[in-house]
């Protein structure tokens, strides 16, 4: 029952208040010229930072390319123009796919026993 309301919940397609933050997220991203993805931070989890390792050089030179573009714009007060920003996919993904990869092999390395292949530390 909870999981039914969950999946409820934050399924644009079923759920008119998801639909709108979607929405609402879709004209943010577009107006710094971002995509969803950008928003992972590979700082707070190591998976994504793992997953970034393994996704090819021209895919994370643009993904840096949006993030400094996004904050000149930000620093500037200033948006994308119209016309650059309707060429933008916000949710047109190229992380998840490895990011799903990186926790399978990740909770498979846990299943068996073996040392993680990172682990936290502090500075």
């Amino acid at each position: 029952m909870a999981s039914f309301f969950s999946r409820w919940l934050v399924d644009p397609k079923r759920n008119p208040l998801a639909a709108i933050h979607k929405k609402s997220l879709d004209r943010r991203l577009r107006n710094y010229g971002l995509r969803y993805d950008d928003l992972y931070d590979p700082m707070y989890d190591l998976d994504v930072k793992e997953a970034l390792n393994r996704l090819p050089r021209e895919v994370v030179d643009a993904r840096n390319l949006r993030l400094k573009r996004a904050m000149d714009l930000s620093m500037k007060h200033q948006y994308l123009p119209e016309n650059l920003q309707a060429q933008q996919t916000p949710f047109r993904s190229y992380l998840q796919e490895m990011l799903a990869l990186v926790k399978r092999e990740r909770a498979e390395r846990e299943a068996l026993g073996a040392l993680p292949l990172y682990q936290r530390t502090i500075p």
